[in-house]
């Protein structure tokens, strides 16, 4: 159970996991990095930006993969936003693990309440399950079972500045799967 007296304002660390991917015409050959969206991710990715923003939680900050497939879930989601926040390109959350990601993370600045990582599994949802010390309803339940394409996970916690982000630290508040219409 996580601690509900911590000191610091609200945060809130949003994970985004990447809509669904192909691979291209050229098949296998092309290198994982710069595999392109399947047309579902097509449709997904802008549910997701909807989503955020239907749910008040649209970011201050956006962290994303360099892969192709996050840069382009990340602009498609951000396209349904009025003001999209400013984003960064990181490659370090590239195939990263818990605590390659917890340290991109930390070195947020402590203006940023609300923080979006546009990423990839498993590292997002070991990240869920490692910063989770509690979740609303059947949360972590779902993370656990699976944390598909487009998948996002809202954790909330207070801290200082996001360098005190700890294990077991945060609630993990909210976790929707949005899904495009086919035309």
């Amino acid at each position: 159970m996580i601690s509900r007296a911590e000191a610091g304002p609200l945060r809130r660390l949003v994970l985004l996991r990447h809509a669904k991917s192909a691979w291209p015409p050229d098949g296998p050959d092309v290198p994982d990095h710069d595999r392109p969206l399947a047309p579902r991710g097509r449709r997904d990715a802008p549910a997701a930006g909807r989503a955020l923003a239907a749910a008040d939680c649209l970011p201050d900050l956006a962290l994303c993969s360099t892969a192709l497939r996050a840069r382009q879930t990340w602009e498609l989601a951000a396209a349904q936003w009025g003001t999209p926040p400013p984003a960064r390109h990181d490659p370090r959350l590239y195939a990263a693990g818990v605590p390659g990601l917890l340290a991109v993370v930390r070195e947020v600045p402590p203006e940023v309440s609300t923080l979006l990582l546009v990423g990839h599994n498993p590292g997002l949802e070991d990240l869920v399950l490692d910063l989770a010390g509690d979740g609303l309803d059947d949360t972590l339940d779902r993370v656990r079972t699976k944390f598909p394409t487009s998948a996002i996970a809202v954790l909330a916690w207070r801290g200082a500045d996001w360098g005190a982000l700890a294990p077991g630290a945060a609630l993990l508040a909210w976790v929707t799967v949005p899904r495009g219409r086919k035309r």
